[in-house]
């Protein structure tokens, strides 16, 4: 924090804060429906990296903790998403590829809650017109409601 001055009010200061990039959220928030993985967890590729002899791509590493990504593609079902956003890649930052919770339901599709899940948006301006969208990490993957158990675990074995 930086102390400011205030030149319209000379006689007082105020505190600066920085505005994070990233934004701490709720799986909730994000996917008030619930978010619904399909598929499983892949690494993310680097595509900043040269390509190895056999055509493939190193696994990108997360650029905060240096962590390697991986990436996850869920459905929001929620009825106000747009288009463009009914389905959402989250990337986890992981040490070793993150386990999806057991599909116990009928669909293809499992019911998933993330934990330290974070938001950073960004412009697209890609197509005609630009737009904000938002890019989503997290720290590990769960079965709904259980985020906060799971993120004492992660923090236990951390300590």
């Amino acid at each position: 924090m930086a102390e400011v001055l205030d030149l319209r009010h000379p006689d007082t200061r105020e505190i600066a804060m920085a505005m994070p990039r990233r934004m701490s959220v709720p799986t909730e928030v994000v996917f008030p429906a619930g978010a619904y993985l399909k598929g499983g967890v892949e690494p993310v590729a680097d595509f900043n990296a040269p390509q190895r002899e056999d055509g493939s791509r190193p696994q990108q590493l997360d650029k905060d903790s240096g962590l390697p990504l991986w990436q996850v593609l869920v459905f929001d079902f929620d009825e106000d998403a747009g288009k463009k956003d009914s389905a959402v890649t989250v990337k986890i930052a992981a040490r070793y590829q993150p386990v999806p919770p057991e599909n116990k339901g009928p669909l293809p599709l499992t019911a998933v809650g993330f934990v330290g899940l974070t938001a950073l948006a960004y412009i697209d301006d890609n197509g005609a017109r630009p737009r904000i969208v938002w890019s989503f990490k997290a720290a590990d993957i769960c079965a709904p409601g259980q985020e906060a158990e799971r993120e004492a675990e992660l923090n236990k074995a951390a300590a």
